[in-house]
């Protein structure tokens, strides 16, 4: 458990995902002639604790930022992608971080994934985990009722990470 590694008190992890909402989405990036006119999804970070995807036909597509600078993620046959979310980063104090991430369209072959979203529940508060935070560690992100959190990430313009850096102490 992520929690667990951090030394993050097992009933605070309990409290935010337990009867947690999970959800999954199939999606199909057809071949594009002009792959660099269109976008299969744009950049964004996932607004969950965890998210875990198959990349079903092994086409290439998947993207992270790091550095500002888009990376391929290369397919492995019968492997997963693990991406933290916002609500991890969010939990953890920033320990870890959630990935900006995009996929492209292929030029010559459709690509398949299917993502499996691992949410918090939806009533509760979320802020960093009380057991992370003391002197040495002060809190670096706003406390918020979840289902506020969940309502301005889908109303907010999705622009890359933005959202979650709304969520930061300055």
């Amino acid at each position: 458990m992520l929690g667990t590694a951090l030394g993050i008190d097992e009933e605070e992890v309990k409290s935010l995902f337990e009867e947690g909402v999970q959800s999954m989405r199939m999606n199909y990036y057809p071949p594009c002639p002009q792959p660099d006119k269109v976008m299969g999804i744009n950049p964004h970070s996932d607004a969950t604790g965890l998210t875990i995807l198959l990349q079903v036909n092994e086409i290439e597509g998947l993207q992270i930022k790091k550095d500002g600078i888009w990376i391929p993620i290369l397919p492995l046959p019968g492997a997963f992608v693990v991406n933290i979310g916002d609500i991890f980063e969010i939990f953890s104090n920033g320990i870890y971080k959630s990935i900006e991430h995009r996929s492209v369209v292929s030029s010559e072959k459709e690509r398949i994934s299917i993502a499996t979203f691992h949410n918090s529940r939806l009533d509760g508060e979320l802020g960093p985990a009380n057991s992370l935070i003391n002197a040495h560690n002060p809190p670096k992100f706003k406390k918020i009722g979840l289902a506020e959190f969940y309502e301005g990430y889908v109303t907010h313009e999705p622009l890359g990470r933005s959202y979650v850096d709304i969520m930061r102490i300055n």
